[in-house]
């Protein structure tokens, strides 16, 4: 086990140590506090506080499912619809209830504030994602996978969260469900659905710094007067300034589900939803980071690098169904299908350069117009029930899904460009180019297709085992800025294997093995396509749950070894390419080995906590670190108290989000000399606070960065920077019934 954890390679601090201790002393002292001492006054309240908590009285027994955790089936690990605490991975929910508190609009934000993962702001329009060293490349909505690698114009990681119940994010290798990708993560947005049979209804609308103002309606409601058909429709308006000069965005937000119970087992979802983001002023990249000097720069965070007529814009449109049907008291089968158009509208500029300290010159600029357009079709079948043998209950899921991926692209010729002149006075009113004729540089085609099942075994009401896998195949064809692509993959096996054991009632030890692969577009010197890109990830654990439900925690260790990556071959061209292209060959890739510690409920009544730290070593194999970009230590802890007695309906909360240094290693373009830019260490303090008034109206106040802490969001991307955002308050008065 020590090897397992990087003891003896050093990766746990002194620091690191206590801060697992603590974790898991928390969790003991959580442990002994009685629920039973509830008084019958908070039951009332946790009873009546709908959406957030339940308390139901069985036997005496007080079952309080918290705010900030749940025990809702999960289909985005194994499909079997297991519990967080059955399921051998790390998961971690994004309820609704926690979006709510801490004014979580994006799924940038949910990345931002979830365990074991972080972002980095590229720049206006374009975030990245990645887990225990890798990027993030795999998504699902209602357990469906996604394809977003190719082609991510469209706004894909602004996408508003208005729509979705809650977010799933299983961590480590997942490809028995998502198929293609890397073994870090992969996020799973779940629709909100009618399932409510009387007319229910959430309002609000917000107003924070910059001019930010937005507006949503969230309504349910019956169509049949028996409830069996239901509707739901949500639609959402945002308007802001930024931080950063010139910056406006705008977004609208629509969604319509029907929900109908057909007849007795028969159930069928239906509906669409659409995004449609517009925004002015802006950039492409981020600020220099030197001067012409070779010095280092330190620009306001207001300073941009768009232009007035700066626009990345785009558009993204679902269809979605889904038929369920139960044959006999144990058995379901499904159906689902999904169509997705994503558009991008782009007309950019993108500074480059060392500027002079005192004249500003020096900088070069190129534009860029672009139209873009992803359309993706998913269909799939999955198959859930139970059988009996050997005198125990066990649970079978098999299935098959398609998915088809059409990524287009026409970039737009120019005139020539006017000289930038002086940065230091850039204020943005640079003359649009005139834009000449389209030219069609994608042209790109992915297709995967699965067939997977997986199996629980029950050996006793305390052993199970978990055993599956996927029989996946991929392909990409066409055409991508003049190379001409045609490789995959077919009928690579991806096994799943699981084993969790109750040590005690609550308490489950589990240890996994799961796996995922990446085709990759690179031949060696005989002209054959390297295998793929494999990933494997070997994780333990301990999962407890407290207070009959409303505390969960765990604990795990994990080591994620990646291999095939491709290594130039020395002196070696592909045969018959021409010009003569290099030629690879697949050598032993990255390890990933560390830690998580996470705990998310109510630790007493009306005291919810979300707290996680995650720490890690992403090695290539020569020991050297890599996804340098991205913090290797994270530390996320968020906590409300709801009162009672005469403060009723106060609550107050708060929290931190702390990562540790991450880096770009380049090289001084002036001094010709080695240098690091590091994002140091650093952490942003948030507030809130909410009123619950009578009749269903609240108010609520976020802060977020109390203290204006100036640090980067990112720097080394294309050797450029860009901050993060300062102290920012927002006001929402929300009304529900």
């Amino acid at each position: 086990m020590g090897a397992v954890l990087g003891v003896r390679s050093g990766l746990f601090s002194a620091s690191s140590l206590r801060a697992l201790v603590l974790s898991v002393a928390v969790g003991t002292i959580v442990y002994v506090s009685p629920a039973a001492a509830q008084t019958e006054d908070q039951e009332a309240a946790s009873s009546n506080h709908e959406g957030r908590s339940s308390v139901q009285n069985e036997r005496a027994d007080i079952v309080v499912i918290g705010s900030y955790t749940t025990d809702d089936e999960l289909e985005s690990a194994t499909g079997l619809g297991l519990s967080i605490q059955e399921t051998p991975q790390s998961v971690t929910v994004m309820t609704s209830q926690r979006m709510e508190d801490q004014a979580i609009r994006t799924l940038s934000d949910v990345v931002n504030n979830a365990a074991g993962v972080s972002a980095r702001a590229y720049d206006s329009s374009r975030n990245g994602f990645s887990a225990r060293g890798f990027s993030i490349s795999n998504y699902q909505i209602d357990g469906v996978p996604l394809q977003w690698g190719a082609g991510d114009s469209a706004g894909e990681s602004l996408l508003d969260i208005a729509i979705y119940e809650r977010v799933e994010i299983v961590r480590g290798a997942t490809g028995l469900l998502t198929g293609a990708g890397e073994p870090s993560a992969s996020i799973n947005l779940v629709r909100k659905h009618a399932d409510s049979d009387r007319l229910t209804g959430t309002f609000w609308v917000s107003a924070g710094r910059w001019d930010a103002y937005s507006v949503m309606g969230d309504i349910s409601t019956p169509i049949t007067a028996d409830g069996s058909v239901r509707a739901r429709a949500v639609a959402k308006y945002a308007a802001n300034d930024s931080y950063v000069d010139l910056l406006h965005d705008k977004k609208l937000v629509l969604y319509g589900v029907v929900d109908a119970d057909i007849m007795p087992g028969t159930k069928l979802s239906f509906g669409a939803s659409y995004q449609d983001n517009d925004p002015r002023g802006t950039l492409w990249g981020g600020l220099p980071v030197w001067y012409a000097d070779g010095s280092r720069t330190g620009w306001a965070r207001s300073k941009t690098v768009g232009a007035d007529w700066t626009s990345w814009a785009s558009t993204n449109e679902t269809y979605f169904a889904n038929l369920t049907q139960e044959i006999g008291p144990s058995w379901s089968v499904e159906l689902y299908g999904s169509h997705s158009v994503n558009k991008g509208d782009l007309r950019l500029l993108y500074l480059s350069g060392q500027p002079d300290e005192v004249t500003g010159l020096g900088m070069g600029i190129s534009s860029y117009r672009a139209d873009t357009e992803r359309s993706q079709i998913d269909v799939g079948f999955r198959a859930k029930g139970t059988y009996h043998l050997f005198g125990q209950t066990h649970d079978l899921v098999f299935g098959a899904s398609y998915a088809r991926q059409d990524y287009d692209s026409l970039t737009y010729a120019n005139d020539p460009l006017p000289p930038v002149g002086d940065f230091n006075g850039w204020d943005g009113s640079y003359p649009q180019p005139t834009w000449g004729a389209s030219t069609q540089v994608v042209d790109m085609h992915t297709s995967q297709w699965g067939y997977f099942a997986a199996t629980r075994l029950s050996f006793s009401d305390s052993l199970k085992v978990i055993a599956g896998g996927r029989l996946s195949s991929w392909e990409r064809k066409g055409l991508n800025y003049g190379a001409n692509l045609d490789f995959g993959d077919d009928n690579r096996f991806l096994p799943y294997a699981g084993v969790l054991y109750d040590v005690v009632p609550n308490h489950t030890v589990y240890a996994s093995y799961t796996k995922i692969f990446e085709p990759q577009n690179n031949r060696n010197r005989d002209g054959d396509y390297l295998p793929p890109v494999t990933g494997e990830n070997f994780e333990a654990g301990l999962k407890s749950s407290f207070f009959n439900g409303a505390l969960s925690t765990a604990l795990s260790v994990f080591h994620i070894k990646q291999d095939n990556l491709a290594q130039p071959d020395g002196g070696q061209t592909v045969p018959g390419t021409t010009p003569p292209a290099q030629a690879y060959y697949p050598a032993k890739g990255a390890t990933s080995t560390g830690f998580e510690v996470e705990a998310n409920g109510e630790i007493l009544p009306g005291w919810s906590v979300a707290a996680n730290y995650t720490q890690f070593k992403a090695e290539d194999a020569n020991d050297e670190r890599i996804n340098t970009l991205y913090p290797q230590k994270l530390l996320r802890v968020f906590t409300t108290y709801r009162f009672e007695g005469p403060l009723s309906g106060l609550m107050v909360g708060g929290g931190v989000n702390w990562e540790d240094t991450s880096y770009t290693d380049t090289v001084n373009p002036v001094t010709g000399l080695e240098e690091r830019l590091e994002v140091k260490s650093h952490a942003l303090v948030n507030l809130m606070t909410r009123y619950q008034f009578e009749n269903g109206l609240s108010a609520q106040l976020n802060v977020e960065n109390l203290f204006d802490k100036t640090y980067y969001s990112q720097i080394g991307f294309y050797n450029q920077l860009a901050y993060g955002e300062p102290r920012n308050v927002t006001l929402t008065l929300r009304y529900q019934f």
